[in-house]
């Protein structure tokens, strides 16, 4: 299924562009290098130019398929520090003893072989394509064979290379835990000295503190100094859910308790995510039965197909008009 989505989000073309009139694969070079085509132009200006079109182009939602796509678009966009323990399909390369997702990796590596070959990888790093699955597959794959002890750079994946969803077990759970800091970028981060303590501190002081709460899917509350927010990913169709949650806030059913308000919500890698404003005493554990109340709520609400009332319809409408897309 995944295989099907990502050949889908690639035009007819692009697959052309990589082989020959007689059907051999172009691989993927440099861009003023010579094609490896034979034709005498530069890559850039022969079979390059699907090749870089093919991974430009927007993937709309590129963890679909995978366990948590949720929490997967939440660790990218909302959550400053958390890692997730990530399974392959195939068994792990001999001298890997595990493999790592990271929300922030140290100097905004995309990946990290460790000395104890144990591999880091970025979530929140730079990517150089239009599918962050591709991106992500390509620097998994190359910190599988670095040297320990060496960062993996970033570079442009090739078009009709593997993604996530072919490297992964898709039947592995996908349990993030948050941390209040970025310690898990040392195996030891007790015994750091220096411009590494330095460093480390400095990140930590940045660090919104956010929490995971246990009672319902891809949901997050986070502190700041002037009040605190649940952020929820959801995986339903937007459409259905504006609507859903339209007709929840016109009769007056949309916020988690007193003084807490819906206030409107991010897109974010094709899924929606509604926020709401919490006083700053309301802490995470205190929003855990009003977020589990209010997701039994929607999901009724979800089954209506009448049309919107006017009021429903003026909800709908500010909820839109505040609607931020952070990818």
């Amino acid at each position: 299924m995944a295989k099907k989505r990502a050949t889908a989000t690639r035009s007819k073309g692009a697959g052309q562009a990589a082989r020959t009139a007689e059907g051999a694969a172009v691989p993927v070079v440099g861009a003023r290098e010579p094609c490896p085509c034979g034709s005498g132009r530069r890559y850039k200006a022969c079979h390059g130019r699907e090749a870089a079109h093919a991974v430009t182009e927007l993937v709309r939602r590129p963890f679909e398929g995978l366990p948590g796509e949720c929490d997967w678009v939440a660790l990218r966009e909302l959550v400053p520090a958390a890692t997730v323990p990530l399974t392959l399909k195939e068994a792990l390369p001999e001298g890997v003893p595990s493999v790592t997702l990271g929300t922030v990796l140290p100097m905004a590596w995309p990946g990290l072989r460790r000395d104890t070959g144990a591999v880091l990888l970025g979530l929140q790093s730079d990517t150089a394509s239009g599918d962050i699955s591709r991106d992500l597959a390509d620097t998994l794959a190359r910190a599988l064979t670095a040297e320990p002890g060496n960062p993996v750079e970033g570079r442009r994946p090739a078009p009709d290379g593997p993604r996530l969803q072919d490297l992964l077990d898709l039947d592995a759970p996908f349990v993030p835990e948050v941390h209040s800091g970025f310690e898990y970028w040392l195996e030891d981060a007790e015994t750091a000295t220096g411009e590494v303590a330095a460093s480390l501190e400095r990140a930590n002081q940045a660090a919104i503190p956010t929490v995971r709460l246990t009672g319902v899917d891809a949901a997050y509350w986070c502190e700041t100094p002037e009040k605190n927010h649940l952020r929820w990913v959801m995986p339903h169709p937007e459409e259905a859910l504006l609507d859903a949650m339209a007709r929840l806030h016109a009769a007056g059913a949309s916020s988690l308790g007193e003084g807490t308000r819906l206030v409107g919500s991010f897109r974010a890698h094709g899924l929606t995510v509604p926020v709401w404003d919490l006083p700053v005493g309301m802490g995470a554990d205190e929003v855990e039965k009003p977020a589990a109340a209010f997701g039994e709520r929607l999901a009724e609400t979800l089954g209506r197909v009448e049309p919107l009332t006017a009021e429903e319809r003026r909800a709908r409408s500010g909820f839109t008009n505040r609607q931020i897309t952070l990818s």
